[in-house]
């Protein structure tokens, strides 16, 4: 038998509009739709449920999302109390978001970005992977400890297009070894989401483990790359690869010559991705400080993978100091950290003289830490890890994490003062525009009654709007600002309590210079007078104005 809910469900949906177009045609007013509202979209009906969640449906959408930079920053101390990890989303119009990626712990270390998930890890958790548009998490045991400690180039994180495997890769210091190689690996440890272990796969010789974190590991399309000491070529480097799908390696040689030799000192290089090419990027640094560089900065692109053709693709000259990565370019600009900003700078044509007229200052660095930004490329996606997470390996994580942490107990509890702040400035200012108001009305039943009398009024009046607050504070949802901003919001909310205070006495003054002025005239008038709040009032608002 049919229900009256089966059949009320049954009708709304005959009678919805968009489900009696052609399939075609809701397939593109979805793709248009970003993921948040397409989440809310999901419990509107069974129809539309099974059709946003399709998995064509998810890749066909992955494949139209808008790409973002985002900027991590590793948590670390500000003199002498820590401050957490955070990341900055810069949009398309390259403006940066003032509120922190939720996904992102205080804890955290991010390590790669793929198809809208972030890999993350914690020093004494579980590795997470974590969609940065719906907040879903999967924990992952760690692999074999790493002696050589943590480093978030010695994880990596990506898509195959052809197997449709995401998979996560460690590279393992060795554990013993001479003296002369305790920086080298010989094993790269694998783990395929939905596995029940991770594998150890060897390398066809031991490689520098020192080499990866001071160049930088990327992942392009299924395949990790990274640098790798070569004595015998004539960058006296390689390029090693690893094909996510065949588990297998590769070494790259890099262009036979530069054009350009080391008068100025030692040599740096890193791998990075540039709009979805490899590249190779490399400057001659100080003697005495790795840190600033000289000459010109070459970006050397991979053309073809088959035939290891490069082609320096630009010539940067007065570069920064800082290369951010893995992904280094983003829209047809550079991404930089100097000690005071993070920048943005122009790649117009292939040789380059970086200059402030060229330059974008996207936001002040103070007080994070300098040269110790990573950049990464994402998107907002609605890739499920659903499947996943009936895996072995999957695990709860081995402690409290996040915000949770006792640690971080100070931020959540500073986070709620500045809004219970806010909150109190915002009723105190529209009440003040309430009394405001009655006082505009009152002037009106004297301009109404007695000209003289509302002359001297209007003087009064006139003291009193020069105090009406501009733009006060509306209410919002309580949504944690990334914690730069959260200071420099607080700090703008004592300011403004600050001046509340000297600015309800001034309305109050003139509030009962007002009131001695009318009061006996508007009695002998019979008039009535409005109801305002009385001195006491204001005084007990005065006490209540937050410090």
């Amino acid at each position: 038998m049919v229900t009256g809910e089966t059949n009320s469900k049954r009708k709304i949906n005959e009678e919805c509009i968009i489900n009696r177009l052609p399939g075609d045609v809701i397939e593109r007013i979805f793709l248009s739709l970003p993921v948040s509202t397409l989440l809310r979209c999901v419990g509107v009906c069974k129809h539309w449920h099974d059709f946003i969640r399709d998995p064509q449906f998810v890749a066909s959408h992955l494949r139209n999302a808008h790409r973002y930079a985002l900027l991590f920053f590793p948590q670390g101390l500000v003199s002498g109390e820590p401050y957490p990890s955070e990341g900055i989303l810069i949009d398309e119009a390259w403006s940066p978001s003032i509120y922190t990626v939720p996904v992102i712990g205080p804890d955290d270390f991010v390590f790669g970005s793929c198809n809208g998930l972030l890999g993350l890890y914690t020093k004494t958790s579980t590795i997470k992977i974590a969609n940065l548009a719906t907040g879903e998490c999967l924990h992952i045991q760690k692999p074999a400890k790493n002696v050589r400690g943590h480093h978030f180039s010695f994880y990596n994180f990506g898509f195959h297009p052809v197997t449709k495997e995401y998979k996560i890769t460690h590279f393992l210091g060795d554990t013993e070894c001479r003296h002369r190689c305790k920086d080298n690996f010989s094993f790269i440890q694998v783990y395929t989401l939905g596995d029940e272990k991770w594998k150890d796969i060897p390398t066809p010789q031991a490689l520098s483990l020192n080499c990866v974190r001071n160049s930088g590991v990327v992942n392009l399309d299924g395949i990790v790359y990274w640098l790798t000491e070569d004595k015998m070529a004539s960058w006296q480097h390689a390029v090693m690869s690893f094909d996510l799908r065949e588990e297998s390696f590769a070494m790259i040689q890099l262009p036979a010559a530069r054009e350009d030799h080391d008068y100025f000192g030692p040599r740096n290089f890193w791998i990075r991705d540039i709009d979805g090419k490899l590249c190779v990027v490399t400057a001659q640094t100080g003697r005495y400080d790795s840190r600033i560089l000289h000459g010109e900065l070459q970006i050397w692109t991979l053309d073809n993978l088959a035939e290891q053709r490069w082609s320096q693709k630009y010539n940067i000259k007065n570069p920064p100091n800082y290369i951010p990565g893995p992904h280094f370019g983003h829209r047809g600009r550079i991404l930089t950290q100097s000690s005071i900003s993070v920048s943005s700078y122009e790649l117009i044509n292939e040789n380059i003289e970086i200059s402030l007229s060229k330059m974008e200052e996207l936001f002040d660095l103070s007080p994070r830490r300098p040269y110790n930004m990573q950049s990464y490329i994402c998107v907002k996606s609605l890739v499920c890890l659903d499947v996943y997470k009936k895996a072995g390996i999957v695990r709860r994580p081995k402690q409290q994490v996040g915000w949770q942490l006792k640690k971080w107990e100070a931020w959540e509890n500073e986070l709620r003062e500045v809004e219970k702040m806010r909150s109190n400035i915002h009723k105190l200012e529209h009440k003040i525009f309430g009394v405001i108001d009655k006082m505009v009305k009152m002037h009106q039943l004297l301009v109404d009654n007695s000209h003289a009398i509302s002359e001297r009024v209007r003087t009064e009046l006139n003291q009193v709007l020069q105090h009406k607050p501009e733009n006060p504070y509306q209410t919002r949802f309580l949504r944690r600002l990334n914690w730069v901003e959260q200071k420099r919001d607080k700090e703008e909310l004592m300011l403004r309590s600050s001046k509340m205070k000297g600015i309800i006495q001034a309305i109050s003054q003139a509030q009962d210079n007002i009131y001695s002025i009318t009061r006996s005239h508007m009695l002998d008038q019979g008039i009535s007078l409005p109801d305002i709040s009385s001195t006491d009032d204001k005084k007990n608002e005065e006490e209540n104005i937050p410090c």
